[in-house]
């Protein structure tokens, strides 16, 4: 969810993500003392606040936020701002003296997703090669000691070229695989060495190989629901970034609908994951061979706002979403508050946050799945 806002304070670098919030939401039996058991579950969100160019808000405390559930106000227990650089004091931040706090220092996790529909859509090549450069650019030039980047693919499955690594050139490898249609046969996953790095984040620790993994991700919307599940275990926000022409089906009107078998799980295990998918469109003209597919660009305006992300649309080259990623991801406030629910019960619970100030954007996951 989006709103308009004057400009406010740019913070003077890229920084990075965090890493260190509190464990995953946790339930425990409560009596609410009336013969009723309930489960509490302690929740944590990421949330963006930007101003209408992308420059994160700091400064920001409990007071500020307003977050519901079922339409009804919760108490927060905390609010923490994550960043990857030391605030140089009050006045370079913006805010007033005594108001800003030191930000927790982190990394900052990227996914270079490349959906590759070469086959049924050979005139996209083009755009796939341009947007492999410009990744491969950015990679080279704008990314931090403490910033991490996977490489994955979907043609016919799900494909990991690059497991996390901070190596600009390991990366720029990897992206040359996408864009060649190579299949990289787990020659990139050095997560699965004999003695990994604990340290190290990982995908391929949980994900599946071989024929299992062809069969586990027949369908793009379970690609995506795989590469969440093996995203969960790594605390912090995680960025998809997601170069696609578009996925799923068009109905007997030629319009998008999301595919109720596929596209809730998918979303649901994104969410839970903390992983905000930001799709940028491969062919933003709706002309010539891309017309009869023109329409499937609304499932990458869906995922992005389901997932608070964003989705790219039209721009003029791939450095400016990749820019304009990169500068809102400066840093994330992370909110925590309890909540209750009935014992046994489970489902997946819709949360809203908006900030007093109406002018500042605000991004964040849809919700979380509780029980089960």
């Amino acid at each position: 969810m989006t709103r308009s806002i004057r400009t406010l304070i740019p913070l003077l670098a890229l920084v990075a993500w965090a890493v260190p919030p509190p464990a995953p939401a946790q339930e425990q039996p409560a009596d609410s003392g009336f013969g009723e058991e309930i489960q509490v579950t302690e929740v944590v969100l990421d949330v963006l606040v930007t101003d209408e160019r992308g420059n994160v808000i700091v400064g920001l405390d409990h007071h500020d936020f307003v977050v519901r559930e079922n339409g009804e106000p919760v108490d927060l227990t905390s609010v923490s701002f994550y960043s990857n650089r030391r605030l140089l004091g009050a006045e370079t931040a913006g805010v007033a003296p005594g108001e800003a706090t030191e930000p927790a220092s982190a990394n900052r996790y990227f996914v270079l997703f490349f959906h590759d529909r070469r086959q049924d859509l050979p005139d996209i090549m083009p755009r796939l090669m341009e947007a492999g450069r410009s990744a491969q650019d950015w990679a080279r030039t704008d990314l931090l000691p403490n910033d991490w980047v996977a490489v994955v693919g979907y043609d016919h499955k799900l494909k990991l070229f690059q497991d996390f690594t901070t190596d600009a050139e390991e990366i720029a490898k990897a992206i040359d695989a996408v864009i060649g249609g190579q299949d990289p046969d787990g020659k990139s996953w050095p997560s699965r060495a004999q003695d990994p790095d604990p340290a190290r984040p990982s995908i391929a620790e949980r994900l599946p190989t071989g024929k299992e993994l062809r069969q586990a991700t027949f369908d793009f919307h379970k690609g995506m629901t795989v590469l969440g599940e093996a995203l969960d275990p790594i605390l912090g926000r995680k960025n998809l970034l997601l170069f696609s022409f578009g996925f799923g089906d068009l109905d007997s009107f030629g319009q998008y609908s999301p595919d109720p078998r596929w596209y809730p799980p998918m979303m649901q295990t994104l969410n839970d994951a903390n992983v905000a998918v930001y799709p940028v469109n491969l062919f933003t003209a709706r002309t010539g061979a891309f017309a009869t597919g023109s329409d499937l660009e609304d499932a990458l305006s869906h995922v992005a706002a389901d997932t608070g992300g964003r989705y790219f649309d039209l721009f003029t080259t791939f450095e400016t979403p990749l820019a304009q990623i990169a500068e809102e991801n400066n840093g994330y406030y992370l909110l925590s508050y309890r909540s209750r629910h009935p014992a046994g019960a489970q489902g997946f619970q819709r949360v809203e946050v908006d900030t007093k100030n109406p002018q500042f954007r605000i991004r964040h996951r849809e919700g979380y799945s509780f029980g089960g």
